[in-house]
């Protein structure tokens, strides 16, 4: 009697896990994923080649200043693509248009200008709580559009730079960033620093913070 119990369940996870891969297959749509693949290489194309010209030459070298205007040029076209499939298709998940599709509306949002990403934050958030999101991308997007907005970042995941020097930009409350951030999926900051060659140190950023949101105020400013 067990035996037929348990080939009973496994016959009806079997048949639930088939129509979950038949819905999938279903909602996937090959023609949008694949437009938004293109555009995910766009993005990520630009900005993985003129990092090593950054090191070699300076950020303000004629060769980097000619990369970044075509980064730009692609960032505009693909803005418009992504607005509208937004706008005529909510937000897809990775089932509608793959990962890598739902990776790159996200980038495109991200390196908008604050209009855009002001717009599209809320839906975003809506995502995220669907399931056709990842929170640690909310969380970038939020901590960008709270900066523009001249707010302080909740996570810690916008970096500035002055004189050719990495900082971490205005924080909201330091002493708990690691627990917001491993909320969201997100790595430990001293982690996520280390990358951009700085330390994480509270008390000292907690001293140096007066003097960093008066750089920011002044770089908006500019």
């Amino acid at each position: 009697m067990k035996n037929l119990f348990l080939v009973l369940v496994l016959a009806i996870c079997c048949d639930a896990c088939a129509q979950d891969k038949h819905k999938a297959a279903a909602s996937f749509d090959p023609v949008l994923a694949a437009q938004l693949d293109s555009i995910f290489t766009d993005d990520q194309q630009g900005r993985m080649l003129v990092e090593p010209v950054e090191r070699q030459k300076g950020f303000d070298s004629k060769e980097v200043k000619e990369m970044w205007a075509e980064i730009n040029r692609k960032d505009s076209i693909n803005v418009i693509k992504v607005c509208n499939i937004l706008d005529t298709r909510g937000w897809p998940g990775p089932d509608v248009v793959s990962l890598t599709g739902a990776q790159a509306l996200f980038l495109v949002i991200q390196h908008a200008n604050i209009r855009i990403q002001e717009k599209y934050l809320p839906m975003m958030r809506d995502a995220v709580k669907d399931h056709r999101a990842q929170p640690s991308a909310l969380a970038l997007l939020e901590d960008r559009v709270a900066l523009r907005e001249g707010r302080k970042q909740i996570y810690g995941s916008q970096v500035g730079m002055d004189n050719g020097k990495y900082y971490l930009s205005p924080l909201e409350d330091p002493d708990h960033v690691d627990e917001r951030r491993a909320s969201v999926g997100l790595q430990p900051l001293a982690n996520y620093l280390a990358h951009w060659n700085l330390v994480w140190d509270v008390e000292v950023y907690k001293k140096q913070l007066p003097q960093i949101e008066k750089l920011e105020k002044e770089q908006r400013i500019k």
